[in-house]
């Protein structure tokens, strides 16, 4: 054992089985904690900030001796240490291959309210994406191109989902994210004079000759219908990206993609 950890090595252990129970989002809202796992996405939340609670690890599933660096690390926070065996970790993960690092973490305050607001801001809003895979995507690309906030408009899962933590690699935690049903998403943008681009392949306008040099939120809709009636009527510009073949749309975290790096080109550009 390391640094006082405790040691499991039971698969029935209480805290094993709440462990593979935080998986389910009702165990997450009832004890306002979600799971975190990997060594990358425990490194950027930890570098971005957060505080694990607990933090289980097994050293015999380690990629590089040298991550042990990080049981230190979130002992000086004051997180509990649980040293695992193999077995144990394997149930409690939630990944195929798990390298031996899992800890649970306060749920983030996603409130609109608590969103922080750039003097410039790039938001994206995705409404009602169905997909934690395709947020997890949306997180990495917000992180990559400097992405102020991603709020989730009439969200279908909740951000603390293992599935979002692990597609993001731990974007979640460097990118401020909220949630709000449709209205409040609006009113907070109209609070913030952000004006609103709808991705839509109805739109006659082609994305390349908007002008999203000021502040602008990017507004994306769920994988099979897009975006609803509400945000195609309250956006200040409908754009399309040009699509040349057979299928009609482009995935949701592609198109995200596409539309935040016009921004941060046309930025770049003046």
């Amino acid at each position: 054992m390391s640094n006082n950890a405790m040691l499991i090595t039971s698969l029935q252990n209480p805290r094993v089985k709440y462990m593979v129970a935080l998986r389910d989002r009702r165990e997450r809202d009832r004890s306002q904690l979600m799971r975190v796992e990997g060594f990358e996405e425990l490194s950027l939340a930890l570098a971005s900030g957060a505080r694990p609670t607990t933090l289980f690890f097994c050293p015999a599933l380690f990629r590089d001796p040298q991550q042990a660096r990080m049981i230190d690390q979130a002992a000086q926070l004051g997180t509990e240490l649980i040293e695992v065996t193999p077995p144990v970790f394997e149930k409690m993960s939630y990944r195929d291959g798990p390298d031996g690092w899992l800890a649970t973490l306060p749920l983030l305050n996603t409130t609109l309210a608590a969103l922080p607001v750039a003097s410039n801001p790039l938001v994206v809003v995705a409404e009602s994406v169905e997909k934690p895979g395709n947020l997890g995507a949306m997180l990495r690309t917000a992180d990559a191109a400097g992405v102020n906030a991603l709020i989730a408009a009439a969200p279908q899962t909740d951000w603390g989902n293992p599935n979002i933590v692990r597609s993001s690699k731990g974007a979640l935690f460097s990118v401020p994210v909220a949630a709000g049903d449709n209205h409040q998403t609006l009113e907070w943008l109209r609070a913030h004079s952000i004006q609103i681009v709808a991705a839509t392949p109805q739109a006659s306008r082609l994305y390349t000759e908007t002008d999203m040099r000021g502040p602008v939120a990017i507004a994306v809709g769920e994988e099979k219908y897009g975006l609803s009636e509400f945000w195609l009527r309250e956006a200040d510009i409908q754009v399309r990206i040009p699509m040349f073949g057979r299928v009609d749309s482009l995935n949701v975290a592609t198109a995200t993609a596409l539309l935040v790096y016009e921004v941060v080109r046309q930025r770049a550009m003046s």
